[in-house]
């Protein structure tokens, strides 16, 4: 059981980012966004208008923080010293940042951006008014193809996302609230997991449980991204489900297309309409694939059957410390399947009522296809009780 990111997959990526750096004509590698200081270093934030700024020499890790975060970063044992402002807009975070690098005997940089993003309200100066600036994306790049303890990471997420479909199944009734079930759900999941993990479990949220599932209901579902509606389930209602789990910042995504009480001849149709076009997917799959020829051979089924009119969306995604990451299974795209990738395969269908779309999270093997998420997928399996016993 693998539940945090070892000390060794930080000293891998720092030194293929150190081997990166010597083939190229910089002194230092320069990161701005948060996911990627964190996949550097471990040190996990929240990117708001108080810029972080992660500098990385042959032989140096210095990291900008404003000064709320000093004592967060102090113990990392990967970053050699930290350099803080107070906060913005009262102090300078992209000058201080240069004269960290300055002081780190940096003259030019290859950084993933020309200056903090603008979130938030931030406006800063860009880095190039301070030093030679030129773009990299090389976490980006290294993100792509998991490692095996990044696999592992994910599957247990999926294993905890599991249980929570299962909560969430379980609980789903007629009469009942969506927002009421998707959080016992949520908290019945997460208690399980921090009892189990007990201090193995890495600390990620605030104020908020680890596993995360709920659903959309009804005419929502005609929408790839509804909202939960504010009315109570009646029998016959279709939901489109949701179930992750943190774990030490990785996720994966299970999303199941369930029916409460039972599925008219039409719901049925469509969804196993649905069911074949993943499993399109799945047979398309593999290393050395090109991503487009999936979502290709997907489009041509839908194609087959007359239902391109109900497509809304491309096959599916690259999933790790990201909820969506590249590379997308879009017909756009130039990518190749390799192993280490881990895609969702989520092929929808959306009607004037309803939709209808199954999520599984999928990894690339050498040989083929590593199934993490594991709840049934058959139309049986996922009509659920409609007897009026749930209390809220």
């Amino acid at each position: 059981m693998t539940t945090s990111v070892p000390a060794s997959e930080f000293e891998s990526r720092i030194q293929a980012i150190r081997e990166r750096l010597d083939a190229a004509e910089a002194d230092a590698a320069v990161w701005f966004n948060a996911t990627s200081i964190e996949y550097v270093t471990g040190f996990h934030h929240i990117q708001t208008e108080r810029p972080v700024v992660l500098g990385v020499s042959t032989d140096r890790i210095e990291l900008t923080v404003p000064r709320l975060e000093v004592e967060r970063v102090e113990g990392n044992p990967r970053i050699d010293e930290v350099h803080s402002y107070f906060d913005y807009p009262g102090g300078d975070p992209i000058q201080t940042a240069a004269e960290m690098l300055s002081e780190m005997g940096v003259e030019s940089v290859l950084a993933d951006m020309d200056g903090a993003p603008g979130v938030m309200g931030y406006e800063g100066p860009p880095l190039s008014e301070f030093l030679t600036v030129d773009d990299q994306d090389w976490v980006g790049e290294m993100r792509e193809a998991k490692s095996e303890t990044e696999i592992e990471l994910i599957r247990e997420s999926a294993k905890w996302g599991n249980l929570a479909h299962r909560y969430l199944a379980d609980l789903t009734a007629v009469g009942a609230h969506p927002v009421t079930v998707s959080q016992e759900a949520s908290t019945k999941a997460s208690r399980a997991m921090l009892d189990t993990l007990g201090s193995e479990y890495a600390v990620r949220e605030r104020g908020d449980g680890p596993v995360h599932a709920g659903y959309i209901s009804g005419e929502e579902t005609a929408l790839p991204h509804g909202h939960t509606p504010n009315e109570r389930l009646s029998r016959g209602d279709v939901l489109i489900t949701g179930t992750t789990a943190n774990v030490d910042g990785y996720y994966s995504e299970l999303e199941r297309t369930m029916f409460v009480g039972e599925a008219s001849d039409e719901d049925e149709h469509y969804f196993e309409l649905m069911l074949e076009a993943q499993e399109v997917a799945f047979d398309a799959m593999g290393p050395g694939v090109p991503v487009s020829d999936v979502d290709e051979a997907v489009w041509e089924y839908f194609e087959e059957q007359g239902i391109t009119e109900f497509a809304r969306h491309h096959v599916g995604h690259n999933i790790g410390l990201g909820a969506h990451e590249p590379p997308y299974i879009d017909r756009g795209s130039d990518a190749t399947m390799e192993p280490g990738h881990v895609y969702t395969i989520e092929p929808g269908i959306y009607t004037e009522d309803a939709g209808y779309r199954h999520s599984d999270t999928v990894a690339i093997t050498e040989d083929g296809l590593d199934f993490l998420t594991q709840f049934p997928r058959d139309l049986e399996s996922n009509i659920v009780r409609d007897e009026s016993t749930y209390l809220d």
